[in-house]
């Protein structure tokens, strides 16, 4: 039986989020994903009078790729995916995932001969195209989760079609907030931290980039930041898993890191990866109501109702700080009470506390 928030889904990807066109093309890449959710895409593109392209892979097969990865390989591979890419008016992405540490077992070195190659096909696609990723609910995510796999879709579902276009008023009331702070002071358990964000525009994500959405974003000033930030949501990256990750700061950059588990070397291995891997290069507030708590997944983990991420490696370019890397890795702290509170100060006013905005125009954010 055919499961009709798919096509409220589609809908919603195709209509709001990037808001096809007559005429236009859209890159729709699909990765572990039921062909039910591609043929809904297509047909609604194709309802708006856009062209719809298909891309096809998997998980298992991009390991075994990156497996025995080259530069030469990936080289040609950037090339024409950036051809493909500069050929398109939007980009749609939805990925699955059977096994969310599938590419646990990658050498980092492919890894991130992968990434460096394939970054400039990233650039062009959020610079120059109208695009939206999306996470597809497999078994895999809803054990991430803790939930069964029914409570798990209902909740997938529940996220990605909130109304966003009502939360956007007091997104742009955050955002202008940020744009007239200098100072931001982060307080909670294990965490004081210090940093400017002046001159660096802030934006607002409500659904027109990643589904789920729900964020304000900036970066710091480079060398600005300063003291200790506990990570206190599990995370993974490059298909490591990590828990309990603390970062110390001198002059904006990470001078020591240590991970729990066992796991600090990889995390320093992680972070040696370039120069702008020990640089901050976003700085963002996360408030989706329907989202509180972490599943390693970090589409839904950076948008956790009272959190706030803190990214070692590239800035984006609409919110630039001038950090370059091949790392960008969104690594959350959650302020709510339940998880042990914290404080959030803009120019030494309290604007957080526990994860709730004290303004009444902030209020449509708060959890």
């Amino acid at each position: 039986m055919h499961d009709p928030r798919i096509d409220q889904l589609a809908r919603q990807v195709v209509r709001y989020s990037t808001a096809l066109k007559k005429g236009e093309k859209v890159l729709i890449d699909l990765a572990d994903v039921p062909d039910a959710m591609g043929i809904a895409l297509i047909r609604e593109a194709r309802a708006k009078g856009a062209e719809p392209f298909l891309r096809v892979s998997s998980n298992g097969l991009n390991r075994e790729m990156l497996s025995g990865a080259t530069t030469s390989q990936y080289k040609a591979i950037a090339k024409h995916q950036l051809a493909e890419m500069k050929d398109m008016d939007a980009y749609i992405a939805l990925r699955g995932s059977h096994n969310i540490t599938e590419c646990s077992d990658v050498p980092a070195k492919n890894m991130g001969l992968a990434m460096r190659e394939m970054r400039n096909v990233m650039n062009h696609r959020v610079r120059k195209t109208k695009w939206c990723v999306l996470r597809w609910p497999h078994p895999s995510m809803a054990q991430m989760a803790g939930m069964s796999t029914e409570a798990f879709e209902d909740f997938y579902f529940r996220v990605c079609l909130l109304d966003y276009k009502a939360m956007l008023p007091a997104m742009r009331a955050l955002v202008k907030l940020m744009d007239k702070t200098d100072q931001v002071h982060l307080k909670g358990p294990g965490t004081d931290l210090r940093f400017s964000i002046k001159g660096i525009p802030a934006l607002a994500s409500g659904g027109n980039y990643n589904i789920p959405d729900g964020e304000c974003f900036t970066s710091p000033v480079k060398d600005s930041v300063e003291g200790v930030v506990n990570y206190n949501a599990p995370s993974i990256y490059q298909g490591i898993a990590f828990d309990g990750v603390k970062l110390e700061f001198s002059k904006g950059k990470i001078v020591r890191a240590e991970a729990a588990g066992g796991k600090t070397k990889a995390l320093n291995k992680i972070l040696n990866t370039d120069p702008g891997a020990r640089y901050i290069g976003e700085f963002a507030i996360g408030f989706n109501p329907e989202i509180r708590e972490p599943m390693r997944d970090i589409l839904f983990d950076e948008k956790i109702a009272g959190s706030f991420h803190f990214t070692p490696g590239q800035a984006y370019e609409d919110a630039d700080n001038g950090n370059r890397s091949q790392v960008h890795w969104d690594l959350v702290n959650i302020q709510r009470s339940d998880w042990g509170g914290g404080e959030m100060w803009f120019d030494g006013k309290l604007v957080r506390k526990n994860g709730v905005f004290s303004a009444k125009s902030l209020a449509k954010l708060n959890p």
